[in-house]
């Protein structure tokens, strides 16, 4: 989905979350984006209108899909005739924009990170851990006993990491949580058809099953010591620990031409859909300094 209000715009491909998250609902909730910029929404393949690109499942594998990204990438830079384009991605997404601005910087302007991902891992086992504490401290025995038979993750069952990261919202509420930013609320914008709509939910747990055993020895604090582009990393005030604590520890020791931290107050995990104003006028700050 290609939105903006000039063509001649500077280019900004959006990575989604999951794997097998859709946002194009999430981008048209507020358009101030396409005031600068020609604003590109990605389903990626095995996810919502791209779905059908799951099969064949062999094809579903972490270098194919920062592959993807960089042949959309090149796609966008010959359409717009612009030799660099801004790459924005958010949870999952920062996993493929990280690793394709780490192959291609000469593709880019810079950056922007949101809900930075670091090590998937080492956040489920923090999930794991605080999830596990929240359910003994409000007497949620059978999620108790759920947890300590599966133990902490990796799983070899996808379906045990269920009890173990779908509970953050409980224990860690915060003032303006909403689930309008969120699955399955943003699927239900005209873009999307029934069929899209049906295919963005099974994509989630079709593409994340398929993916998600692939990247668990990914962590950026060893992988990605350097990204030769500007970086911005964007956390909401609410982000849990389990992504906020690793975040800064990869942020810290990143090497990058110029970077930044940016906490947005009133967000948590999707600072971009949850403060979209203020993210709109972030990336006017970015699109002047690069």
């Amino acid at each position: 989905m290609i939105r903006g209000n000039q063509a001649t715009a500077p280019v900004l491909l959006y990575l989604a979350g999951g794997p097998g998250g859709t946002d194009l609902g999430a981008m048209r909730a507020d358009t101030h984006l396409e005031q600068n910029f020609v604003v590109a929404t990605w389903d990626q393949r095995g996810t919502g209108k791209s779905y059908a690109a799951i099969d064949p499942v062999e094809t579903l594998t972490l270098d194919q899909m920062v592959q993807d990204t960089l042949e959309l990438t090149n796609y966008l830079r010959n359409r717009f005739d612009q030799d660099q384009i801004y790459l924005v991605a958010n949870s999952w997404g920062t996993v493929l924009g990280t690793l394709a601005v780490q192959q291609h910087p000469e593709y880019f302007h810079a950056y922007v990170g949101t809900g930075q991902m670091v090590s998937l891992k080492e956040t489920d086992r923090l999930f794991y851990t605080d999830t596990l504490a929240w359910a003994e401290r409000t007497g949620n025995d059978a999620l108790v006993t759920t947890l300590q038979n599966n133990g902490p993750p990796p799983y070899e069952n996808i379906l045990n990491y269920e009890p173990a990261l779908s509970h953050e919202h409980e224990w860690n509420p915060y003032p303006t949580l909403g689930s309008s930013e969120e699955m399955p609320f943003n699927l239900l914008v005209p873009e999307n058809t029934i069929m899209d709509r049906i295919n963005g939910m099974r994509g989630l747990l079709d593409t994340f099953s398929a993916l998600y055993p692939q990247l668990q020895e990914i962590d950026f604090r060893r992988d990605v010591p350097e990204l030769k582009v500007p970086v911005y990393m964007v956390l909401g005030q609410y982000e849990a620990r389990g992504r906020s604590v690793l975040a800064d520890e990869w942020f810290e020791k990143l090497k990058a031409p110029m970077k930044e931290a940016i906490i947005f107050e009133q967000s948590s995990h999707r600072p971009l859909f949850e403060e979209p104003e203020a993210f709109a006028a972030l990336m006017i700050q970015v699109l002047g300094n690069t």
